[in-house]
Order: C-alpha cells, then sequence, then structure tokens
C-alpha cells in the first residue's frame, strides 16, 4: 500500500494519496485545486486515480474533486447527507471501497459540517481486522475537534452541529483502537478550530488523553466548550463550501482565462471603474512604491487566507507582482475560489516609471523612534491589528486594537487628524492594514518596522 500525506502550509491543509502498487489504483481524499503533484506521483507508481473523496464541503478551500474527475474520470463520493450539483456516490456508515489490498471504510462523523465523514484506512496485506489509519477531515484534529458553527448561514445552529459532533466523537472515533494513526485535514494556522497541534499526524490513544474535547463529560459540556472562543470566520467560508457543491470552472481553465497581461492604461481604467488592484510584493517593496489605492498582500505569508478575509469574489482582481510570479498569484487565489482576475501588470512596477505621479510610498517607521514620538507633545494614534487574543497578551500602551479583519468595517472608528502608526507581529498584517487605510482616505499612516517583536527587542516597555 502507498500512503501519502501533502501538506500546504499557507491554508494548513492536508490531502492524502492512497494507492495500491498491485492492481495500480489509487484514491485521494481532499485534494487541492491545483492537482500536478497527485498527477505527478501517481504517474511515478504506475496508478490510476479512479477515486476522490470529500470528507466534507470545504470552507476554507475549494477541493480538486472535479480537476481529477477531468482528468481521470475518477468517480466521486461524498456523505450521505451531501447534497451537489454534480454526480456523484453518496456513502453511509459501513460502506467499504477495497481496491488491490487497500480497503476504505466509512463513518459517518456529521458535527462540523452535517455531511462529514471519516475513512477508515485498512492495509489488507498486514491486518483485516484493525484500521491502520483514519482520516478524520475536519471532525478530529491533533489537539481539538472541528468548530460546528460554520454552517449558520445555511441553516444550521452550532448547538445543533455541536451535538452531532459530540455523537461523532463518542460512538464512532473514540472506540477505534488506540494505536490508529489519525490523519486531520488541517493544522495550526487553520480557521476550522481554535487549538490545532503542529503535529499533522497522531494516534488515537495520545487523542483520548490529552485531547482536551475528548475528555469525559457530557453533551452538553461538550457543547459549551467547543463553541467558546472561536476566531472569527473570513466571509469566505460559506462561499467556499457552497462553491464546492456546485458545477464550475476547473483551475486550468480559470487560468487560462485569467493570465491576461494588462498595459498600465487598461490598469488604472479597471481601477477607476471599481477593479481591486492587488499587489503581492513584499511589504518593503510595497511601501517603498506602489499605486496608490492599491491593496497590498504579500505572497510570502497567508496570502490566500488574507486574500479571501480582505476582497471581494464578486469584483474583478488585477494583480500586480514582481514578473514571473503572476502565475503563482493567481493560482493561490483560484484555491479559495476567487477566478473574478481581470489579469496582470505587465512589466509590473517597471511599467509606472514614467508614471511617478500616481505613486504612492508608506513611511516605515522603527521601533525607537515610535518610543520617541510617543514621548512628545504630539503623540501618533498607534493602531494594532493583531487578533484579541495577541493584544491582551501584550500591546503598546496606549495603542488601539481593531483586527485587521475588522479593519474594513471599523476604519470610521480611527481619528484621521494626525500621524496614525500601525503594527502587527512582524509587519505582515501592518503592511496591508496601511494599505487598507490608504485606500480609505488616510493620508498620514506608518508601518512599525518589525511590529511587536521589534518593539519588545529594544526594550521598550509594552503592556502584559
Amino acid at each position: 500500500m502507498i500512503f501519502k500525506q501533502y501538506y500546504l502550509g499557507c491554508l494548513s491543509h492536508a490531502s492524502y494519496l492512497i494507492g495500491d502498487e498491485g492492481n495500480k489504483t489509487a484514491a485521494i481524499v481532499d485534494p487541492q485545486r491545483d492537482i500536478e503533484q497527485y498527477v505527478e506521483d501517481a504517474r511515478l507508481h504506475g496508478l490510476s486515480i479512479r477515486y476522490v473523496f470529500l470528507t466534507h464541503f470545504h470552507a476554507d478551500f475549494i477541493a480538486g474533486h472535479l480537476e481529477l474527475k477531468q482528468r481521470f474520470s475518477a468517480r466521486i463520493y461524498l456523505g450521505s447527507q451531501a447534497e451537489a450539483e454534480y454526480e456523484f456516490t453518496p456513502l453511509q456508515d459501513s460502506d467499504v471501497i477495497e481496491f488491490g489490498k487497500v480497503r476504505l471504510e466509512i463513518l459517518e462523523t456529521p458535527g462540523h459540517s452535517p455531511e462529514s465523514i471519516s475513512i477508515l484506512v485498512y492495509n489488507l496485506r498486514k491486518d483485516a481486522r484493525e484500521p491502520c489509519a483514519v482520516l478524520t477531515g475536519d471532525t478530529l484534529f491533533i489537539g481539538d475537534v472541528g468548530r460546528p458553527d460554520l454552517r449558520a448561514s445555511l441553516g444550521w445552529t452550532a448547538d445543533e452541529l455541536g451535538g452531532m459532533l459530540y455523537d461523532s466523537i463518542q460512538n464512532k472515533l473514540l472506540g477505534l483502537p488506540d494505536d490508529t494513526l489519525v490523519y486531520p485535514t488541517h493544522g495550526a494556522g487553520s480557521m476550522c478550530g481554535k487549538q490545532l497541534s503542529k503535529d499533522t499526524v497522531s494516534t488515537m490513544g495520545v487523542q483520548k488523553k490529552y485531547n482536551y474535547a475528548l475528555q469525559p463529560m457530557s453533551k452538553e459540556k461538550f457543547v459549551e466548550i467547543v463553541t467558546a472562543d472561536q476566531p472569527d470566520a473570513p466571509d469566505y467560508f460559506t462561499y467556499d463550501a457552497v462553491l464546492n457543491t456546485k458545477e464550475r470552472l476547473t483551475l486550468n481553465e480559470t487560468m487560462s482565462r485569467n493570465l491576461t497581461p494588462l498595459t498600465l492604461e487598461e490598469v488604472l481604467k479597471l481601477k477607476d471603474e471599481g477593479a481591486q488592484i492587488l499587489d503581492v510584493r513584499n511589504p518593503v517593496d510595497y511601501e517603498g512604491a506602489h499605486i496608490y489605492g492599491s491593496i497590498n498582500i504579500g505572497l510570502g505569508g497567508s496570502y490566500a487566507t488574507w486574500a479571501g478575509t480582505i476582497l471581494d469574489s464578486d469584483k474583478p482582481i488585477v494583480i500586480i507582482s514582481s514578473p514571473g510570479l503572476e502565475e503563482e498569484a493567481v493560482m493561490r487565489l483560484g484555491r479559495i475560489g476567487f477566478d473574478y482576475i481581470a489579469g496582470y501588470l505587465e512589466g509590473g512596477m517597471e511599467a509606472l516609471l514614467t508614471r511617478p505621479d500616481i505613486l504612492k510610498r508608506t513611511e516605515r517607521i522603527t521601533a525607537q523612534s515610535l518610543s520617541e514620538m510617543t514621548s512628545s507633545n504630539d503623540p501618533p494614534h498607534i493602531l494594532d491589528v493583531r487578533r484579541p487574543g495577541e493584544w491582551t497578551l501584550n500591546h503598546i500602551d496606549g495603542s488601539v486594537n481593531i483586527p485587521l479583519n475588522h479593519l474594513n468595517e471599523r476604519y470610521v472608528e480611527i481619528p484621521n487628524d494626525k500621524e496614525l502608526v500601525v503594527y502587527c507581529t512582524s509587519g505582515y498584517r501592518s503592511s496591508i492594514a496601511a494599505s487598507l487605510l490608504e485606500k480609505n482616505n488616510f493620508i498620514n499612516v506608518s508601518d512599525l518596522v518589525g511590529g511587536i517583536s521589534a518593539w519588545g527587542a529594544t526594550n521598550i516597555q509594552t503592556l502584559n
């Protein structure tokens, strides 16, 4: 049996290939939309990808089930409670798919979503009685369980799904042998839970002992605990969950349409018509010079997640990048279903050499300079755009906390009568924030170089 985990760090997403070299067959579980890595590995092992499973309709990325169906005529499998526009095979408890010496047995484990399933993996060459692993999707994570509050806009309450999740854990997963390997679909950094481990594999025995949500408790207490203190979910989560149920263009089809070179004149015309100008360069380059009114979300950070949080999926997007990175920028937007791309600025920033009149720079301020300014008679406003929990842990004295994911709706709370200094942990989020504030006509915005990390490193007082 061939078993491989693929981990996509920027989305904290794990997907899986399970194959049998004897009968040259493979299944893919929870694939990302760009499928070439599965295609290449299948080719190397002489496998045909015949099956593709979604453990549920993912909210934080667009799955590659339709891409695999188009490429290999793979059959799509979903939980029995799923409803989708495309053809699929519904799966119930104890349904089995076997190929060669591989057996995949289904557990219906609703809770994170009503159609959620987990998949027991048997290597029949070694043991036909006990599974060697369980692919838990977003039902069970390493150190956590899937949050049950993401389907509120689709008619399900957190309490309803939380009760289902309790039953799935208690009646299905906790009965598995302790040495069963646990492979979830997400790890640390995902907003599908609140305290996911950095580990990408564990065992049921370890989870029974250390996972807070698997400890003995009543259903009422479980629901109370797993619904409390969940991070804000980006607006695009519902958009993606719905899109994963739809017939749609494949990633290759959208990429061939979206990688359109645009002249500067075309970009400026699109901007005047309401297009979103997305500059994907790193914060230092962006803040040195950029088109006024553009938004900076650098490829070097959690690009897709913040793009899905900040941008509007219904408005066209124009990419500005360093030459050669346009395809990556468009593809990574495609991973979350943001396919409304008008094109990219041909030549990148070199296209603006003759138009300094439309360029803007963002001031960058050091921690030492900010410390001196806060002690002056006219101190700046200081804006912390980290999450509330980060701000509570430590922050610059006198700063105001508006998390980045709420800045678009709350920037009216920020005075615009003197200099405004923005900071985060290291500078990635603050650059996004500074670009959003500039787009909303804040004229005197500075970004703290190195964020709270630099502030602390200079031994300047912070609050704890």
